[in-house]
C-alpha cells in the first residue's frame, strides 16, 4: 500500500483550500468561457465514463471525479480528486498522476500541449488526439486507485 507522498517537515494544523465546495456543475458551466464551454462538457462526459464518478467542484474552479486519501510522512493529510481538470481562460488544466507506466511515451504522441509533473495544459480538445488523452486519464486513474486504495 502507498499512501506517503514524501518527507517534509510537520507541518502546522492545515485546512485544505481545494476541497468539495457545494456548488453545483451546472451552475459552475454557466460562469464557464462561452470558447471553453464544449470542451468542458466534453472533458466531464469523458471523465465520467472513465472514473465512474460524477463531478463535484473542488475549491473555486477545479471539475473532480472521484476522491482517495493521501498522507505525508509529515502525518498532514487531505483528500483530493482522483483525477479533473480546470477550465482556465489560457488552456485546460488536466490533473493526472505523474506516476503511471508510459505517461511519457503517450505525451509525445497526444498533440499540442504542455504539461508539468501531475498537470497537463491543452489549449482546445481537437489539439490533441482524444483518444491518447482517453488512455492517459484511465491509465491515471487506475494508478492513483492503485496506489491509495486502503489509505484512510
Amino acid at each position: 500500500m502507498f499512501c506517503s507522498l514524501g518527507g517534509g517537515n510537520t507541518l502546522a494544523k492545515y485546512e485544505a483550500k481545494t476541497k468539495p465546495n457545494g456548488v453545483s456543475i451546472e451552475a459552475f458551466l454557466a460562469s464557464v468561457d462561452e470558447a471553453r464551454q464544449e470542451d468542458t462538457k466534453a472533458l466531464i462526459a469523458m471523465m465520467r465514463e472513465i472514473t465512474g464518478e460524477e463531478p463535484v467542484l473542488w475549491g473555486p474552479s477545479i471539475i473532480g471525479f472521484g476522491k482517495y486519501v493521501y498522507r505525508y510522512d509529515s502525518g498532514h493529510s487531505g483528500e483530493a480528486p482522483i483525477t479533473g481538470f480546470s477550465p482556465r481562460k489560457a488552456a485546460l488544466s488536466i490533473y493526472l498522476s505523474s506516476g503511471f507506466l508510459g505517461r511519457d511515451a503517450m505525451l509525445t504522441k497526444l498533440g499540442k500541449h504542455s504539461a508539468g509533473k501531475a498537470c497537463l495544459y491543452v489549449k482546445r480538445l481537437a489539439d490533441v488526439d482524444q483518444a491518447v488523452l482517453r488512455q492517459m486519464i484511465a491509465l491515471s486513474v487506475a494508478h492513483v486507485r492503485a496506489a491509495h486504495a486502503g489509505c484512510a
